[in-house]
């Protein structure tokens, strides 16, 4: 680009160049993405928000292609979609699994080994030895512990730190529902294999099959093919080991069941399984299930929520309209299979039939159920408009309803709402949300011993702030008995699903409001105070009441500046001579 006329003086082309300042529109289209193209994902994303022209050109597909490319150059096979090439850069730059051992000196977050093969991270299942990654492009990875050499030349053991690829056309995997991954001995995987042409034809077909693994080396010790016209897309498990059920959701929204012994499958032999279609598919065939969640005794099924479209063609002159859900859309049901677990979900067995276990149980909720978290005798829901309701056994908190009476009923949690993950366990729950500033934090409750919760060794019958730093881009968690694990992934084309609470119904009440001209408590917020009132009074010293005064901070809905600015304060509060007076101090002195 020329910046001056040569044939003038010098003063005449610095007043031509302060007169026409040189605009980076002037420059081609391609060159200005080729040059984009060489900056960090981040600053690409920064960049692009600054004016309209950049975010044009930062949002171009060629850019993101060039990004992709440095960033993956050996994944070819990105799949199709409305930004195919923004989406595959972003799942890979984000892509990550951290985890922060619970015991030890060193307790600091940590990240596995990245396979560079990884098409991003869809989900993830640690066992007994190793971690198992699934990425979007149907490609199981073996992540396994071992021992390294560090920088001052000491052998160490440590986490996730080799990788294999264990096998590909995976469309999921599960291993055995319980908490404790000391019992994960096997990895069922359900893939996608071509079988051989029959007899008389040249077309080979390509049927669903389910492989079982080693977790401890990978190898496979068991398979079993499904006729082609059955076509899965998840899996789960339920039972002992002996009798373990292989629950298998159709793309249709069919479950189906079969009996395995896992005590057999090392064995060399070969055997047929009888595909039996679940009990909640005969009783309930108008329903269409979309996601299971299993542990040892139970097995909840959420039914499909799915918005409908009307053809602009039956709609003159107006745009294109929602159709209103089907019956029992987003619906919950249950199943049950051992007296004491249904004693602590419901509190009572007047309804268990000790002969039917398959019978299917429905939640009674006031909203459409997106996604659950199952544990041992507790469970969690998240409806559309981004409420928590918690249900079961509360004996350690893990409710998080303030207190430790058990729920038989699903029960809301009205100071959290608009969770990204929620994960139950066998005595504590786990929550993921993000901030007003858009970070993430985890919130945790119930029993902290072994480090569970980490920063709270006491446990907390209310969610509070766990002490771990939490990556930008989590979307998931999971927590063993010795590790708590958070995979990292963001996809473009998962955009919230939340909607807003209509006015009538914030605070979570479905009872209309007394009086038309009442005024309006969004949130429930001074209803919400006064109970954190009732709880401090309640306290029997000043210590008490500090450490009260702190669990409360940590619930209220404030940005990570100011709820850490008051959790300093009231340390300091507690530490000088005034505030700091003996354990056996009454309220009112």
């Amino acid at each position: 680009v020329k910046r001056g006329c040569p044939s003038c003086s010098l003063e005449a082309g610095d007043e031509k160049e302060r007169r026409d300042p040189i605009s980076v529109q002037l420059f081609p289209p391609e060159l200005v993405e080729h040059i984009v193209s060489f900056l960090p994902v981040k600053d690409v994303v920064a960049l692009g928000q600054t004016c309209h022209y950049f975010h044009e050109v930062c949002d171009a597909e060629g850019v993101w292609r060039r990004i992709c490319r440095r960033l993956t150059p050996r994944i070819r096979d990105h799949r199709a979609g409305a930004r195919p090439w923004k989406r595959a850069a972003i799942l890979n730059y984000t892509k990550g699994l951290y985890f922060q051992a619970f015991g030890g000196r060193r307790r600091c977050l940590s990240k596995s080994v990245a396979p560079m093969l990884a098409h991003g991270y869809r989900r993830f299942l640690p066992t007994k030895d190793h971690v198992f990654i699934l990425d979007y492009v149907g490609t199981l990875f073996f992540l396994k512990n071992a021992l390294v050499s560090s920088t001052l030349g000491q052998i160490q053991w440590k986490r996730a730190c080799r990788y294999v690829v264990l096998c590909r056309g995976a469309k999921d995997f599960a291993s055995d529902p319980r908490c404790d991954t000391v019992y994960r001995k096997y990895l069922y995987v359900l893939a996608t294999r071509e079988q051989p042409p029959v007899v008389g034809t040249t077309d080979s077909r390509a049927c669903d099959c389910v492989e079982v693994y080693l977790q401890s080396s990978g190898q496979r010790v068991f398979k079993m093919t499904f006729h082609h016209s059955m076509s899965f897309k998840q899996i789960v498990l339920v039972g002992q080991e002996t009798q373990r059920a292989l629950l298998l959701l159709t793309d249709e929204g069919k479950i189906y069941s079969l009996i395995v012994n896992e005590t057999q499958l090392d064995q060399p032999r070969s055997y047929t399984v009888q595909l039996a279609l679940r009990k909640v598919s005969r009783c309930l065939p108008h329903l269409r299930v979309t996601c299971m969640a299993s542990n040892q005794s139970s097995t909840l099924y959420i039914t499909g929520k799915k918005w409908g479209i009307v053809p602009r063609k039956w709609v003159p002159k107006a745009a294109e309209l929602r159709a209103p859900d089907p019956p029992d859309q987003g619906g919950v049901y249950f199943e049950v299979h051992t007296p004491g677990v249904y004693r602590d979900l419901f509190g009572t067995l007047q309804a268990f039939d000790p002969l039917d276990h398959q019978m299917p149980l429905a939640l009674a909720l006031p909203a459409k159920v997106l996604f659950c978290a199952l544990g041992y005798n507790h469970l969690g829901l998240v409806d559309e408009f981004g409420r928590i309701f918690m249900q079961g056994n509360n004996r350690y908190g893990q409710l998080g309803t303030g207190d430790k009476m058990d729920r038989g009923e699903p029960t809301q949690v009205r100071y959290l709402q608009r969770p990204i993950a929620l994960w139950c366990g066998l005595n504590h729950s786990l929550v993921l949300s993000q901030t007003s500033d858009f970070n993430k934090e985890l919130l945790g409750c119930g029993c902290g011993a072994g480090g569970r919760l980490p920063g709270w060794p006491k446990g907390s019958a209310s969610f509070v702030k766990l002490h771990i730093k939490v990556p930008l881009c989590a979307c998931s968690l999971c927590s063993t008995r010795e590790c708590l694990y958070m995979l990292s992934s963001h996809d473009i084309e998962q955009c919230p699903v939340y909607r807003d609470l209509p006015a009538g119904r914030v605070g979570g009440s479905p009872e209309p409001t007394q009086g038309a001209g009442a005024p309006q408590d969004p949130g429930g917020t001074a209803q919400a105070c006064e109970e954190y009132l009732s709880q401090i009074h309640s306290c029997p010293t000043l210590q008490d009441r500090m450490a009260k005064m702190k669990e409360i901070v940590g619930w209220m809905p404030l940005m990570a500046a100011q709820r850490d600015f008051f959790w300093e304060a009231l340390d300091m509060l507690q530490k000088t001579p005034s505030g700091s007076g003996p354990g056996t101090s009454t309220p009112e002195s």
